[in-house]
């Protein structure tokens, strides 16, 4: 192991310290590295840096700025030990992602695609009941998939209608109540995979027919799944293009910002509460919904414009 190779383990050691996972940084940097040894360079430099960070072809063109940002952090650091390491300047590559527009589901939609995955064939009527629930759920409370896969029994504490979600992304966790209504229909989910499956191999609140925790792709697969059958999403593989099971939680937070405007209240002053109860880092990506939802800028706009002045 050379000098670069050890001064980068230790980079992802002391950011994971920190509460960083770095799961897919560590992985590339560490191919960043066996880079710069297969040409030879002893030392990161600029051109050198943006020789690899623009290696990918077809993709599009943020995640060579997002490659080259991960080196950028990595010489920073790296430089009080080399002092001839070369910092990329933040002028290069100025890309930026554009976010997907997110599909906000209709009450319809929403009950054609839970009342079809009622219908998933199950050889122990397990699977139908577990992804219903867990649709519902995301519907119903706006959580990543991942969160609610991650939830175990002990997190579910159906007596106060609470959510623990632990260290999730950005290793944050939070409490998440839940209606009465989503209450009862966890409850009623519980007392029949008790039923049909007394023993399984895992805390997982929610599991798969052979009592495992389910993983992200498994849940995303039936969803889209069941959005093909239903003309939602085309007839493809299930990662192409249509809307997502991640747009639930979309359609969670439009549909609570359209009703405190429509209700008069102060919605600056209640996003920062939407914005925990999501999770999010910052109140930025609450904000990010006004304006990627035509009906919320028009709200907003009608908010902010006193009448006269529109007319």
């Amino acid at each position: 192991m050379n000098l670069l190779e050890q001064a980068l383990e230790d980079y992802v050691s002391i950011r994971r310290s920190l509460g960083s996972q770095l799961r897919q940084p560590a992985s590339l940097l560490r191919n960043f590295v066996a880079f710069l040894r297969t040409e030879g360079a002893l030392r990161i430099t600029t051109t050198l840096a943006l020789r690899w960070a623009t290696q990918p072809t077809g993709v599009e063109p943020y995640r060579w700025a997002a490659r080259l940002g991960m080196v950028r952090r990595f010489a920073i650091w790296y430089s009080a030990m080399d002092s001839r390491t070369e910092i990329p300047s933040v002028d290069l590559l100025l890309f930026r992602r554009r976010r997907k527009p997110p599909h906000i589901y209709s009450e319809e939609e929403i009950e054609r695609i839970l009342r079809r995955t009622r219908q998933l064939p199950s050889s122990k009527k397990l699977r139908a009941r577990t992804f219903t629930t867990l649709f519902g759920l995301l519907v119903a409370s706006g959580m990543r998939i991942n969160e609610a896969l991650s939830l175990d029994r002990s997190d579910v504490d159906l007596e106060r209608g609470i959510l623990h979600i632990r260290r999730t992304k950005f290793r944050k966790s939070r409490y998440v109540p839940v209606h009465p209504t989503t209450v009862a229909a966890l409850k009623k989910y519980a007392e029949g995979r008790d039923r049909l499956l007394p023993a399984p191999s895992t805390p997982a609140f929610f599991i798969s027919e052979r009592g495992r925790r389910i993983p992200a792709k498994t849940a995303q697969y039936n969803f889209a799944k069941v959005s093909q059958q239903l003309g939602l999403r085309a007839p493809a593989k299930y990662h192409g293009c249509g809307p997502r099971l991640h747009d639930l939680r979309h359609r969670f937070a439009t549909r609570t910002l359209i009703r405190w405007y429509r209700t008069g209240l102060d919605v600056e002053r209640e996003l920062p509460k939407l914005s925990a109860y999501l999770g999010h880092v910052h109140v930025n990506d609450t904000y990010w919904y006004l304006e990627a939802v035509p009906e919320l800028l028009q709200l907003a706009t009608e908010r902010l414009i006193p009448r006269e002045v529109r007319r």
